[in-house]
């Protein structure tokens, strides 16, 4: 994996452990098999709020429908990969 690779990864990992902080809760290691709704208990709510940080990061657009394709932390970095 090139350093510019890794960085996105480790850049999307944190944006998603803040997501715990701001809802007060101990973030737990993200995995990038990690599912948001089953593994990581997030709601829609979450994963909008997590998207649009993605998105100030990296300065990209992730539409409504890709957005629901959106299942896994490995997902998400693929589509930020694809979008820079």
């Amino acid at each position: 994996m090139s350093e510019v690779q890794q960085g996105i990864e480790e850049r999307v990992k944190r944006i998603i452990t803040e997501q715990f902080i701001v809802d007060g809760l101990e973030p737990p290691s993200i995995a990038s098999e990690n599912r948001f709704d089953h593994d990581l208990g997030f709601d829609s709510l979450d994963c909008v709020e997590v998207t649009m940080c993605v998105e100030d990061e990296f300065d990209i657009y992730i539409d409504d429908t890709e957005m629901r394709g959106i299942e896994t932390v490995q997902k998400l970095i693929d589509t930020v990969r694809a979008k820079i």
